[in-house]
């Protein structure tokens, strides 16, 4: 569910682009907010009680945490707050870039997680394990649209082009 989150959050920030709204005027950048929409979808399960059933749950976010990993608990609400904290990095553009190399770095550090549930065949939300060969690529999906988002840069404003012009005649 999260590749096709990702895919239509960017897409729908692009036509906003399109129709006029200059913060979306970029793929580059409508994909940093489509990856922040879909974090907070995934950070969202990382606070789920096990009673809800519609979506994963805290208790399956701890079950695919390794046994070498202390505090599987704790680590899945770390994750969760740490998903959360990188969207909100990945839509402020002057953030956008150090919020892309964490989020970089979580994602490769999640990536143990997904290959022991994958190969544990640990059930995820009532459901069977994802596969490997789903979970990698997913994983570096996203890892790739965060360098992408790491490499944009927030546009200068028309009166801060102005001014630099002016200084530069100076």
């Amino acid at each position: 569910m999260t590749v096709p989150v990702l895919a239509l959050a960017t897409l729908v920030f692009r036509v906003l682009g399109l129709l006029g709204v200059r913060r979306f005027a970029t793929w580059r950048v409508s994909a940093a907010h489509g990856l922040a929409v879909m974090l907070v979808m995934t950070a969202s399960a990382h606070f789920v009680p096990a009673s809800v059933t519609v979506m994963p749950t805290h208790e399956d976010l701890v079950a695919i945490v390794p046994p070498f990993v202390p505090f599987a608990a704790a680590m899945v609400y770390l994750t969760g707050v740490l998903e959360l904290a990188g969207a909100v990095g990945l839509v402020l553009g002057r953030t956008r870039r150090p919020a892309a190399y964490c989020l970089i770095a979580l994602f490769v550090l999640l990536l143990p997680a997904n290959i022991y549930a994958a190969v544990a065949d640990v059930p995820f939300n009532g459901e069977a394990a994802t596969p490997l060969w789903q979970r990698i690529p997913e994983q570096l999906l996203f890892i790739a649209v965060a360098c992408w988002a790491a490499s944009s840069r927030p546009a200068k404003s028309a009166e801060a082009a102005s001014c630099q012009h002016t200084l530069v005649k100076v």
